[in-house]
């Protein structure tokens, strides 16, 4: 079992409600708050120093799609 499959059996995907990378959606559908709550949160995140980006960008390369496919095992040649 890889770590992509651990990511993958935890139910979480990227949400269908997205605007860039489906983040906040995924975020917003698993908790059950309002998509645009989240925007906002995941946007004034953005303002502490390299934190709030650099946390969406990690998530984003592991979030899986819909699908179940993982950008970060596309990248490294895994399904």
């Amino acid at each position: 079992m890889s770590i992509f499959d651990g990511i993958r059996k935890t139910g979480f995907r990227r949400g269908p409600q997205r605007l860039l990378g489906g983040i906040s959606g995924g975020i917003a559908r698993s908790v059950g708050w309002n998509v645009w709550l989240v925007r906002l949160i995941v946007l004034l995140s953005f303002l502490l120093p390299v934190l709030g980006i650099a946390a969406y960008l990690v998530a984003w390369a592991v979030t899986p799609w819909q699908d179940g496919s993982i950008p970060l095992a596309r990248w490294l040649g895994r399904r």
